[in-house]
C-alpha cells in the first residue's frame, strides 16, 4: 500500500469517528483530538468535503451516488458513506477519492 492510500484510509477512519462522536452527548475531548488531525491534513496538503445536504445532479463529478426513491429531480445528498478527499499539488488540487453517497430527492 502507497502511501496516498494509506492517508486516504485514515481520513477515512477520522471521518466516521467525527460522525460517532457527534452524536454523544457526554461532554468529552474527542472533538479537539479530531480538529488536530484535520489541522494536520491541512498542513499535508488534503482537503476532507463533507457533502451532506449539498444538490446532487448526474453531471456531478466528485461523487459516487446510490439513488433512494422514485424521482430524479431535486435531488440532494442526505447520507454520506465516505467523504470528499482533494489533495494540494503545486497550484493544482486534484481529488483523491470521490464522495461516496445516498441520494434522495427532496419535495
Amino acid at each position: 500500500m502507497n502511501i496516498l492510500n494509506e492517508m486516504i484510509f485514515i481520513i477515512n477512519q477520522t471521518f466516521d469517528l467525527e460522525r460517532k462522536a457527534a452524536k454523544i452527548t457526554e461532554k468529552n475531548s474527542l472533538g479537539r483530538n479530531l480538529q488536530r488531525l484535520r489541522a494536520k491534513y491541512s498542513e499535508m496538503g488534503f482537503e476532507v468535503h463533507d457533502p451532506l445536504g449539498e444538490a446532487y445532479n448526474e453531471t456531478r463529478t466528485d461523487c459516487e451516488a446510490s439513488i433512494s426513491g422514485d424521482s430524479n429531480h431535486n435531488l440532494h445528498i442526505v447520507e454520506v458513506i465516505k467523504p470528499i478527499i482533494r489533495l494540494q499539488q503545486g497550484a493544482a488540487m486534484m481529488i483523491v477519492q470521490k464522495a461516496v453517497v445516498l441520494v434522495d430527492s427532496k419535495v
